[in-house]
């Protein structure tokens, strides 16, 4: 059965740094892309990054050249330098989706249980 797992998060100041980490287990098959997700309080849930098994990459406007996601096989990292008060979310991995058209397509079934990261002095 699949399991989606994370771990980072937690409270820095601005303009630090943070890393989330994410691993799919259970799956045996190449997974063509992951990527991350954030949602705010009173927001939606919005793409931050993803990236392909090949290592294409997309980055929500509002964290380029900030946020930087890798991965190998199964495992997706978010490296998050010079936050900011508005990256304030709490952080979902998602540990399968589709790439189609330079879009990431995740799939609802393989997200992980979310970690809050909160950028505050």
């Amino acid at each position: 059965q699949m399991q989606v797992v994370q771990s980072g998060g937690g409270l820095v100041q601005p303009g630090g740094s943070l890393t989330l980490s994410c691993e799919t287990l259970g799956v045996y098959i190449s997974i063509n892309a992951m990527g991350w997700y954030r949602q705010a309080p009173g927001g939606q849930r919005e793409l931050v990054a993803a990236v392909t098994s090949g290592g294409s990459t997309i980055y929500a406007d509002s964290v380029k050249g900030r946020f930087t996601i890798s991965r190998d096989q199964y495992r997706v990292t978010l490296q998050m330098n010079n936050l900011k008060v508005e990256d304030t979310a709490v952080y979902y991995c998602s540990g399968r989706g589709t790439w189609s058209n330079d879009n990431y397509y995740p799939n609802h079934g393989a997200w992980g249980q979310g970690a809050q990261v909160t950028v505050s002095s």
